[in-house]
């Protein structure tokens, strides 16, 4: 017996690869499925099932193509309809592998269609549960992401039916292995760590607690953030289809000279620069929208870029496989290839560059008492910014500069000064201003961080936010 999870930080996401006698299972795989494929066959053993534990909404799932290039079966719970050929699980259906066997169990209130499988080792003994999004470590899945018209007290009514009669009755030693761990926008409180055990979550879990169903309720759906844009879309994807992951990516690993990308670029698309941070400030390609690779990426592309454009790519050499492949992980398909040499190509060629001018946060402090026109723009989330913000600053959330009317807000002779809790956001937000033709700002470095470290500095705690 043997179970390896394959975590991919970037989008707080495990797959799992189980094996058995030389049979083995993936549960909700990633869209580049090659690691799985590779896997198999250095342990020489043949991929028998794919199992997924529900419609993922932040990421797509790899089980189509998975499924084309090993014959296995696509396995769902109860009432996943879908536009290809899957297997329904019934609830308690089991699936032998080797000599084991993993027992699907309807778990819905995430979404309805969510389950979870049961393994039971070599001497039929419960041993592990993958639980996808419905029991995570210190949390449970929320229920307002894509469950057709129910409401989120509905779905978080019949999650109180799955914890009480599915998962409190399973035995304390049970390992627990969630699909999702923390910084994921599927949970809200999620613990630091990625394997449990029903023991664990039953003593440290706030969904697991004796509590009223009324109680429940109240404690799952108070709280939330609003849940990244693109999760309707991955949903969709993961439901009716999707084109092959290596279609997509030949596409995108196009190098394109200088003269192919300034046709191309002509045209109405997507300029999405990849680069670190600090790259992307000291010089960029004017119109540019900058999301590195060294944070969220795949969360915050699905987020702010629109799916229906196509992308030009700017990234560092040796990164062109990576950006297409986070990309296309969240359901982008029209990358349409990388500058050949990347930005500084085009600086060698004689392009037009932009760039972002920074400040510290003490240079900040000064400024604020001698520039009446000076405005702090402040990105983070609005529950961060309840928690701590300067006086008079405007709360415009990274992800709510897609709205256009949001950025036309500004006036031509404000200096707007932009800040998120440690640098990153902002550049992306900074970016979007820009290409807005907002060119009047600084960049805060260090944000946040910085800033509440200031001598001097007054704190306010309540919310707001431009209306």
């Amino acid at each position: 017996m043997f179970i390896k999870q394959l975590y991919t930080s970037c989008l707080s996401e495990a797959a799992y690869y189980i094996e058995s006698e030389g049979e083995a299972a993936i549960i909700d795989p990633l869209r580049d499925v090659s690691v799985y494929i590779s896997i198999a066959k250095e342990r020489n053993a043949k991929i028998k099932f794919i199992f997924e534990t529900h419609f993922h909404a932040d990421f797509v799932s790899g089980h189509i193509d998975l499924s084309k290039e090993t014959g296995a079966p696509i396995i769902f719970g109860p009432g996943a309809q879908t536009n290809f050929k899957v297997h329904n699980g019934a609830d308690g259906e089991t699936f032998n592998l080797g000599k084991i066997s993993l027992q699907l169990i309807h778990t819905p209130g995430h979404t309805l269609e969510s389950s979870c499988y049961l393994m039971k080792d070599l001497q039929e003994q419960p041993f592990a549960i993958f639980t996808g999004d419905t029991l995570f470590v210190g949390d449970v899945g929320r229920p307002d992401l894509s469950s057709g018209d129910l409401s989120s007290e509905e779905l978080a009514s019949i999650m109180y039916d799955t914890i009480q009669q599915k998962i409190l009755p399973l035995s304390d030693n049970i390992l627990v292995y969630p699909a999702h761990g923390p910084g994921s926008s599927c949970g809200k409180n999620m613990g630091p760590t990625t394997v449990s055990t029903i023991a664990e979550e039953k003593k440290n879990n706030y969904a697991l607690q004796p509590q009223t169903k009324e109680e429940f309720i109240k404690a799952l759906t108070g709280g939330l953030d609003s849940a990244p844009s693109y999760f309707s879309v991955n949903a969709k994807i993961n439901q009716h289809g999707y084109q092959a992951f290596e279609e997509v990516k030949s596409r995108g690993m196009k190098g394109l000279t200088i003269a192919e990308f300034k046709t191309l670029h002509n045209k109405d698309m997507i300029l999405l620069d990849t680069r670190h941070a600090e790259k992307f400030k000291s010089g960029f390609i004017p119109g540019a929208i900058f999301i590195g690779l060294e944070g969220r990426f795949a969360e915050w592309a699905g987020s702010l870029l629109p799916f229906d454009k196509d992308i030009l790519l700017i990234t560092d050499t040796g990164k062109e496989e990576e950006t297409v492949t986070r990309l296309a992980r969240v359901g982008f398909d029209k990358m349409q290839g990388y500058l050949e040499g990347g930005f500084e190509t085009w600086q060698a060629n004689g392009g037009k560059v932009d760039m972002i001018i920074e400040v510290d946060a003490d240079e900040l402090m000064m400024d604020i008492p001698h520039d009446e026109n000076l405005v702090v723009v402040d990105v983070r989330k609005e529950t961060e910014f309840g928690e701590g913000h300067l006086k008079d600053a405007i709360n415009l959330p990274l992800s709510e500069m897609t709205d256009i009317a949001q950025l036309a807000q500004f006036e031509e002779n404000q200096n707007l000064y932009l800040h998120c809790a440690g640098g990153y956001r902002s550049v992306i937000a900074c970016s979007l201003l820009k290409r807005e033709d907002i060119h009047n700002l600084r960049n805060i470095a260090g944000g946040w961080d910085s800033i509440r470290e200031q001598e001097n500095v007054k704190i306010i705690k309540e919310a707001s936010i431009l209306n």
